[in-house]
Parts: C-alpha cells; structure tokens; sequence
C-alpha cells in the first residue's frame, strides 16, 4: 500500500509540474515567466526554460533585464548541447554588452561552443578555425580569467588538429611520389609549411620524417646531373633529423637511407 501510495503521490507531483509548465506558458505576467525560466534553468530543465525566456525576451529588450536573459538564453542551449544556438546567443550579447557582467563567461563561451562542434579532422576544419580565432580574442582580453587555462588547453587541441589535417595530406602526396609530377616535393612543402605555421604541434617528428623521405626519394629519382645536389640536401635533412630524433623510432630506416646517399655522394665526387 505504501508503494502504490508513492507512486500516486509522484504522478500527482508530476502531473501538477506539468500543468503549472502549461499555465505559465499562457500567463502574461513576464516577471512570472522570467523567474520561473530561472527556477527551470536551476533544475537543469533547460528547454522549459529556454522557451520561458523566449517569451519574455522581446519585453525586456532594451531593459536592464536584458542582458540577463540574453545569458541565461545562451546558458539554456548549452545546457540542450545547441552550440550553434549557444554562439548565436553569447555572440548576440557581446556585440550588445561587450563589458557586460556575463561578459568574460560569453567570451570563452564562444570559442567553446566551437571547440565542441570541431569536426573529424578529415572534415572541412572553418569552425575549428573560427573557434581558434575566438580563443585567441578571449585570451587577449581576458588573460587572467580562470577560464584562460582551459582556452589554451582547447585551443592546442585545435591547432593539432588543423595539424593533422596537413599530416594526412602530407602522406596523401608522398604515397604518390611520381604520378602525374614531383609529389615529393609537394609532400616536403606541406610539410614545412604545417610545421612553420603549428610550430608546438604534437606530430613535429612526423612531419620531419616525411621532409626526410621527400628529400631521399627526390634524390633517388633525380636526373643524373641533379643527383649530387639532391644527394646533398638529403644528407643536410638526414644530420638535421637525428640531431632533433636521436631517439626517434625511424632511426634504422634514416641511417639506411644515409648509406645510399654517402653512396651516391663518393661516385658523384
């Protein structure tokens, strides 16, 4: 009897919420709504709360009100995972309260809400761009904000991605080598250009080793009367290589290499 009595008891709790939901949203009374939205919110019911203070927000406009409904509109779609909803909402009260109280919070937020919607990195990378951009815009005004720790966290993450992208491509050339061109130069200037343009990424040896195998296999393929040269750039990369990888797990392969070059260098001499 107890059990069933608390079952009633919940469907009665449940059934009233749901009818005090349906009454607000007929009420006319904004402050009603308003505060409500705020209860919902703080119960984690987040889109009761978003379509409160979407009724309300055309009455506040241009009140002191609006700046807090416009924050607690964003922090509702965050709360539903909308993060394009999100941006549109903390880029909305940024342009509008650009030193306001919520200010730092929308902000980092931007560049948050992009971070979390940054595709695969075999995907077109623009949104992982644009969050970059809005972390580095968070940062430079806010850089004692506690927010800014995990800005830089999110925004290596994102260079490493962008990072990846070129290491694919990189491949993606040297795996051609000669057809329809020079693809292992393709493969070096990819290459450097990712690691001049993510100098802290977290596939530098990768990158070096394609640079590395793009010089030897130009060299291999050289016409004879470019083969010294070739063979010399090849040997200036290899020194370059184990200097920085000493350790690298490449070395057996790299010293290989060298031998052919030493090679080449002694019959071209």
């Amino acid at each position: 009897m107890r059990k069933n009595g608390f079952i009633i008891l919940l469907f009665a709790v449940l059934l009233t919420g749901c009818g005090d939901y349906q009454r607000l949203l007929k009420s006319r009374d904004p402050e009603e709504k308003y505060q409500a939205a705020l209860m919902y919110f703080n119960d984690k019911q987040y889109v009761k709360a978003q379509t409160l203070l979407d009724d309300v927000s055309s009455y506040y406009k241009g009140t002191e009100r609006s700046e807090d409904v416009l924050a607690y509109l964003a922090r509702s779609y965050m709360g539903q995972k909308s993060y394009d909803a999100a941006t549109d909402y903390y880029q909305a009260y940024v342009r509008n309260y650009p030193k306001g109280k919520y200010a730092t919070e929308a902000y980092f937020q931007i560049g948050h809400c992009q971070y979390l919607n940054s595709p695969d990195a075999r995907l077109d990378q623009d949104i992982t761009q644009k969050a970059i951009e809005a972390y580095t815009l968070f940062v430079e005004l806010y850089p004692e904000s506690p927010y800014s720790a995990q800005a830089y966290e999110e925004m290596s993450e994102l260079y490493d991605k962008l990072a990846y992208k070129e290491l694919k491509s990189a491949q993606l050339y040297y795996n051609l080598g000669t057809y329809l061109g020079n693809n292992y130069l393709s493969s070096e200037i990819v290459a450097r250009n990712a690691l001049k343009n993510y100098p802290s990424n977290s596939y530098q040896e990768e990158f070096n080793w394609i640079v590395m195998q793009a010089k030897y296999q130009q060299m291999v393929h050289s016409m004879e009367d470019k083969k010294a040269e070739r063979a010399r750039d090849a040997q200036d990369e290899y020194y370059n290589f184990i200097t920085e990888y000493p350790d690298s797990k490449h070395r057996k392969e790299v010293e290989k290499m060298k031998q052919k070059i030493d090679k080449i260098l002694r019959n071209q001499g």
